[in-house]
């Protein structure tokens, strides 16, 4: 999984004016990622484009924010619509802008039938309400089942809850990038990540190379992975 950081800061340093021209060089570098995932047989990625804390930036960068946005999905659904990369949108879909739903179903149901690489892009997400969002789906389907008030904390469990997040069937991500510097993850993957390795580097996410993805597999096959035993 990877936080694509550093769009805004790479297109002030670049001299760009306009904080979207970033934006569209992250945009842009997100078909890099895809070939070099395909290339090296990773079969699963999910990739942090737009959080719930974007959509309150200033509105003149906003909107060319949901643009890039809208048209990076559209060109991947007719890029990939007979190619082997099923592309799934995870986050608060409909809180967001009609023409970026639009994009969003176009692209979902071009690839659905797709077997390879499987691509989750995260718009509109928070870690915090998707475990939100996962608990009314669950506690909803339990009364739906007929299960009473009294009885439903039993049925509230681990294997429940996961099966209601928004990756529900997916594997948990074996390592996380987040490019840009920023050494936290802000959310990202709270529930699926608790025992992802993690991943920080400082090249911002429109200048990620090869090299710079090869580096972090590499630290990753250095690590012992415990799992928390």
């Amino acid at each position: 999984a990877v936080i694509l950081d550093g769009n805004r800061r790479w297109a002030s340093l670049s001299g760009f004016r306009d904080p979207w021209a970033g934006h569209q060089a992250g945009a842009d570098k997100l078909d890099d990622l895809l070939d070099w995932c395909a290339r090296l047989g990773i079969e699963q990625v999910t990739v942090w484009a737009l959080s719930n804390e974007n959509l309150a930036r200033p509105e003149h960068e906003l909107g060319g924010l949901l643009d890039v946005v809208a048209d990076k999905l559209e060109a991947l659904a007719a890029l990939h619509r007979d190619q082997s990369i099923r592309i799934r949108v995870v986050g608060r879909v409909d809180d967001l802008p009609e023409h970026l739903r639009r994009s969003i179903e176009a692209v979902e149901a071009a690839t659905a039938q797709n077997e390879g690489v499987r691509l989750n892009i995260a718009v509109g997400y928070s870690g915090r309400d998707e475990l939100v969002d996962a608990s009314r789906a669950l506690v909803r389907k339990l009364a739906a089942e007929g299960v009473s008030p009294a009885s439903m904390p039993e049925h509230i469990t681990g294997e429940a809850l996961a099966r209601n997040l928004y990756t529900a069937g997916d594997p948990d991500p074996d390592l996380i990038i987040r490019t840009s510097g920023e050494a936290r993850l802000s959310g990202f993957l709270l529930w699926q990540g608790a025992h992802s390795e993690l991943y920080f580097t400082d090249v911002y996410w429109p200048a990620f190379r090869e090299l710079d993805f090869l580096r972090a597999l590499r630290s990753y096959q250095q690590r012992h992975r415990r799992f928390g035993r």
